[in-house]
């Protein structure tokens, strides 16, 4: 059976695939990029590059196929070690070996397996729908060509001197009349009138615009305040196993610790439990220090949180 469906699933939504017995499958993330040559703007993507020291059983992928198809755990991982049996088969024969929509292998003139990525598939959900585009550079803009305005600097016609002195015999004398009328506040304020007799009516009618100036000159509006923006922190955890059950996950956390390690125990799908020796903030540190602990404890793969 062809098990890169199922990989290619996983690849969406993992950061590394490990196929039992073969190699493991990692996902390096590259932010979104210009090529200013071709004027091109690429979108983030997600490439995937092939580990062989990474094929240690980690349940992850036995696990999909055996929720997926109803077998139960040992057939699935039968169902692969038969598929990976056939795949190195083919490599000894000097064949090309595809996986679709995720990269070719074959063997180099060492017998080494040599990996290379489809390029044209983007694993990166937050890139779904988003594709590579080119665009129109600007044109020059040449900043000594703007447009300057002249002053004209002729002396004032006779006609203009006199327009000026009119405007000025009109405007200062009202002026000096504004000026000496007294300001009162009542002049702007709205009156209140009324059609009854009633002296109990004005008064309540009274009373009632006080209240509300009164209340219109206390109150403030007070700005939202924004809440600070959150942002997440992502780490690379190397796992050194991938266990059903949950006290076999205990033992190994256990002696991690007495080694000198700070181990986590991470819930995992379908039930599983791994175990992490120590964290990074960095996937390539993180990818350095799996293969300096490989030779302790083969199979160890990095995920992502």
């Amino acid at each position: 059976m062809d098990i890169t469906a199922f990989i290619r699933e996983l690849l969406f939504s993992h950061d590394c695939v490990i196929v039992p017995g073969f190699g493991g499958f990692v996902g390096n993330y590259s932010p979104a990029r210009i090529d200013k040559n071709t004027a091109t703007f690429y979108p983030p993507v997600k490439q995937i590059s092939f580990n062989r020291n990474l094929n240690h059983n980690d349940g992850l992928l036995i696990g999909r196929i055996s929720g997926a198809s109803g077998l139960n755990y040992g057939d699935a991982r039968n169902m692969v070690d038969e598929f990976v049996s056939g795949v190195k088969k083919k490599l000894e024969r000097g064949e090309k070996v595809t996986f679709d929509n995720i990269g070719s292998f074959i063997n180099n003139q060492e017998g080494n397996v040599q990996f290379e990525p489809d390029m044209s598939v983007n694993y990166h959900l937050d890139s779904y729908g988003l594709e590579s585009f080119q665009y129109s550079p600007l044109e020059e803009y040449d900043i000594r060509k703007r447009i300057t305005r002249h002053i004209n600097k002729e002396p004032l016609k006779r006609s203009s001197v006199k327009k000026i002195l009119w405007r000025a015999a009109v405007i200062i004398p009202v002026l000096a009349v504004l000026a000496v009328i007294p300001f009162s506040r009542d002049i702007f304020r709205s009156k209140v009138e009324t059609t009854t007799l009633n002296p109990l009516v004005t008064a309540e009618l009274e009373d009632n615009r006080k209240a509300v100036e009164e209340t219109a000159a206390t109150v403030q509006i007070t700005p939202p305040v924004s809440a600070p923006p959150v942002v997440e922190e992502m780490h690379y955890c190397l796992i050194t196993g991938s266990f059903k059950l949950k006290q076999n996950a205990l033992n190994q956390a256990e002696m991690l610790r007495k080694e000198g390690f700070d181990p986590e125990i991470l819930a995992a799908p379908e039930n599983f439990f791994r175990v992490s020796a120590v964290r990074c903030k960095d996937l390539n540190a993180a990818l350095d220090r799996a293969n300096t602990l490989s030779t302790k404890f083969p199979g160890i793969w990095v995920k992502k949180i």
